[in-house]
Formats: C-alpha cells, sequence, structure tokens
C-alpha cells in the first residue's frame, strides 16, 4: 500500500501532465483510444465512486456553518459559467454543435480537480470542497435546466434524458461511495490513498478518448474551440473573483470561490455530449479538460503567494 499510495502522490501532483500526455497519444494515436466511447459513462462514475469515498458529513457541516458562504459559491458558479458559454457562443457566432458544445461544458458543476488546486492556492478548502460537492448533487436539476434555457436555440434538448443520465452517472455512484464508506470505514479510508491514481487514470482516459473520437473535427476546429475555452475559463477565473470579492469574502475564500467557478466537470460534459449530441460537442469538454488543469495549477501557485493585505 505504501508503494501505491506514493506513485499515487506523484501521479497526482503531475496531474496536468497525464492529462496534456494522454491527450496527446489520442490524437497521435486514435486507433488505440476509439474503442473505448462506450465506457466513458462508466469511467465516470469511477470518478464520482471515488468522490463519494472522501465525502464525510464534516464537508455538509461546513453547509450549516456558513451557508451564505456556500451559496455565493455555488450561485456565482451556476451564474457565472453558463451566462459565459451563452454570450460567447453568440458573439463569436459559433457553429451549432460547438455553441452547444460550449454551454454544456459551462453548465457543468465544479470540477474534481479544484479543491487540489483551492489546496495548493493556501485557500478555503473546506468551502471549496463545499462547494463543489453542493454544486454536484444539484446538477441532475440545475445542469438540465441551463442547458435547456441556453442551447434550446441550437437544437432540441431532451431535459428529462439528460437528468437521468447525470442521475445515474454522478449522483448514484456518489452515494454507492458514502454508503460504502459507511460501512467499511478502515477499509474505505485506506483505499483513498489510491484514489489520485484512480482518478487520473480515468479522467485522462476520458480526455484520450474524446480526442480521439474527434480527431478531424480538431484539426478543422481546433483553434477556434481552443480560443472559446481559454476565454470561457479566463473569464470564469476573473468574474468568480470579483463576484467573491463583491460579497466581502476573505482572500482565502476568494481563491476557493474562483478556483471552484472557473474549473468544470468536463468529464461529465464529454459524457453527454457523446450520449445526447454530435460527438462534436464533446470536443470543447476536452479541450476544458486539458486547458483548466493548466491554467488552474497557474493560477493556484500566484495565489499561494498572494497573501491577505
Amino acid at each position: 500500500m505504501n508503494t501505491v499510495e506514493r506513485i499515487s502522490k506523484f501521479v497526482g501532483s503531475t496531474f496536468s501532465i497525464w492529462v496534456i500526455l494522454f491527450a496527446i497519444l489520442g490524437f497521435f494515436a486514435p486507433e488505440a483510444f476509439i474503442g473505448g466511447k462506450g465506457y466513458i459513462s462508466l469511467l465516470l462514475g469511477v470518478i464520482m465512486f471515488g468522490m463519494g469515498l472522501t465525502l464525510s458529513s464534516e464537508d455538509f457541516r461546513e453547509v450549516f456553518r456558513r451557508p451564505v458562504d456556500v451559496l455565493i459559491g455555488v450561485v456565482g458558479h451556476y451564474l457565472i459559467m453558463p451566462s459565459l458559454a451563452f454570450v460567447l457562443a453568440v458573439v463569436l457566432q459559433l457553429p451549432p454543435d460547438i455553441a452547444v458544445g460550449v454551454i454544456l461544458v459551462g453548465c457543468c458543476p465544479s470540477g474534481t480537480a479544484s479543491n487540489v488546486m483551492t489546496y495548493l492556492s493556501k485557500g478555503d478548502v473546506a468551502l471549496g470542497v463545499s462547494i463543489a460537492a453542493v454544486s454536484t448533487l444539484i446538477a441532475p436539476l440545475a445542469t438540465p435546466a441551463l442547458i435547456s434555457l441556453l442551447a434550446g436555440q441550437w437544437m432540441d434538448i431532451n431535459a428529462k434524458s439528460l437528468f437521468m443520465d447525470i442521475v445515474t452517472v454522478v449522483i448514484v455512484p456518489i452515494v454507492f461511495g458514502v454508503i460504502v464508506k459507511a460501512l467499511f470505514q478502515k477499509q474505505a479510508e485506506a483505499s483513498t490513498k489510491a484514489l489520485p491514481l484512480v482518478s487520473t487514470i480515468a479522467i485522462v482516459l476520458i480526455v484520450a478518448i474524446v480526442v480521439a473520437i474527434n480527431k478531424g473535427k480538431i484539426v478543422e476546429t481546433g483553434p477556434l474551440i481552443f480560443a472559446v475555452v481559454i476565454l470561457h475559463n479566463v473569464l470564469g477565473y476573473l468574474l468568480g473573483y470579483g463576484f467573491a470579492k463583491l460579497f466581502g469574502l476573505n482572500l482565502a475564500k476568494r481563491k476557493a470561490v474562483t478556483l471552484e467557478t472557473g474549473m468544470q466537470n468536463s468529464g461529465l460534459g464529454a459524457a453527454l455530449a457523446a450520449a445526447h449530441f454530435n460527438p462534436l460537442a464533446a470536443v470543447p469538454s476536452a479541450i476544458f479538460s486539458v486547458w483548466h488543469n493548466i491554467s488552474g495549477s497557474i493560477l493556484a501557485t500566484w495565489f499561494s503567494k498572494k497573501e491577505e493585505k
């Protein structure tokens, strides 16, 4: 277990590198990953199960201990990222599939790596975990509703089907993880040492599969999607920070809200896009997976040197 833990810590600390590496592999060796299309939802379920194993009553105690701070983070996340996605899609006159893909990733809950970035930034980790947990748990309602509202002008959206998929690949695995942790606490705590390794493998495989499936489309539209994803993510950080500052949150809390706002569960976006829309709609989620881990690492490093005046 010590060996697994050391490997897990190493892989977790070099997460961004592995995401980039597997994105490149998916692009240049698509035949190795393209057959995994049907496993995207399963891989996401593994990630969510791991999240369930790490959740504790303490994470939700924060919600009741300081509900206003958590509410600011959750509202900011679901207000800023979907709105930005819609504005970018309209202003840049994106093709329908790309527009839906950008809006889809914008309507997803907080990303699985955001808590790690909050920790590295010396931010309020407890607040970040609570925001991520709440935004994930309300995703079955929030995500389909927002996608229907914002993406409906480009194509028909089956909100009920999206709701059922999110419940299946997000909520059920999380609840199962929480139950397993409650029944087998000692074993669950021991297994969490390997979670960074398992989660990283699942995330990089999702990225590689989506990139492999859409290699041709990425060649055609890659520069446009990269530009939109970078704008979406960076503006999300800026507006998230401003939103937290508007409500008078201290620096540690602002760091948490900023990272929880700008980093999306792009694995969920890729899974939903692959199941419900044209494969091209999954490309923004795949590129977001690569980019937000790079930008999040850079921002966390800069934030870690920034102290309250």
